[in-house]
């Protein structure tokens, strides 16, 4: 990242009383480039074991234009001494207790002046090359409001972009946080995250964005990786059950057909009984 020197007022709606920091109340800009600039947004809680990896993950990137907010929801472990480490790196921190992971995507999004938006939750990591790959599917596809990356799990990889499965399956795209990212002017349309969902809020934003707002994606080569989601994160801990009923509520509350989400929810219980 390239940042220069310039006198400048602290953001209007960085409350006083946050513990902050980062270039931008340092009066550091961002210096102009031809790429277009990426926004990473960091949601942070008590990520003391791997948020320097995954920090690192970004900062070692060959791709420089960018910039990172990191949102901490009020960590109480190393955290915030961590950020502090690296904060000649973020463009902005603050930590305040909020109402979780999608309160912290919103928030980080409302302060994100970069063209395409994308999220590197803190236990996970960017690969190497994730960014230009990114670089060159955004040169190649400039009309695409949004960019599905491959991931790595635990247990394979997940790649393409299938909306069409969207209707009876969120298994549709490759992953959320690492591998997604979207233009700012594309996000707007769409809206924040609704707090409402606990769970699976991306679920509801993803719907949204592809049913009811009809924009357009693409998704990367399998071997095209942008990163890697670690066990064991936010997602691994939600119970089945709550996970399970809240995405048929997405469904319903988006006015999707009634018949055919019930025939959802049948199939699902049936083939998760052993979950429930």
């Amino acid at each position: 990242m390239k940042y220069y020197q310039e006198n400048f007022t602290s953001l209007e709606t960085i409350e006083s009383s946050k513990l902050q920091g980062g270039l931008r109340l340092q009066k550091y800009k961002k210096i102009q480039s031809e790429k277009p600039l990426l926004t990473i947004i960091t949601a942070t809680f008590n990520s003391e074991k791997y948020l320097e990896e995954c920090l690192l993950s970004l900062y070692n990137q060959n791709y420089s234009n960018y910039e990172h907010i990191v949102v901490d929801g009020g960590s109480t472990d190393r955290t915030i001494n961590i950020i502090k480490k690296y904060e000649h790196k973020i463009a902005y921190w603050y930590s305040q207790p909020d109402s979780g992971i999608y309160d912290a995507f919103n928030k980080g999004m409302q302060l994100a002046k970069g063209k395409y938006l994308g999220f590197l939750n803190s236990d996970d990591k960017y690969t190497e090359k994730s960014l230009e790959i990114l670089d060159r599917y955004i040169e190649s596809y400039p009309d695409k409001d949004f960019i599905f990356g491959s991931v790595k799990k635990h247990w394979g990889t997940l790649y393409g972009y299938k909306p069409y499965k969207i209707y009876w399956s969120w298994g549709f795209y490759s992953s959320h946080s690492t591998g997604f990212f979207i233009k700012k002017e594309s996000a707007k349309i769409v809206g924040l995250y609704n707090l409402k969902y606990k769970f699976s809020s991306d679920y509801d934003y993803f719907y949204r964005m592809i049913v009811k707002k009809k924009l357009k994606g693409i998704g990367t080569k399998k071997s095209e990786l942008f990163g890697i989601f670690r066990r064991g994160g936010y997602s691994s801990k939600i119970n089945f059950y709550d996970h399970f009923l809240e995405e048929i509520r997405i469904r319903l509350d988006n006015d999707q057909n009634k018949f055919l989400v019930l025939l959802i929810f049948i199939y699902k219980y049936i083939k998760n009984i052993s979950k429930l």
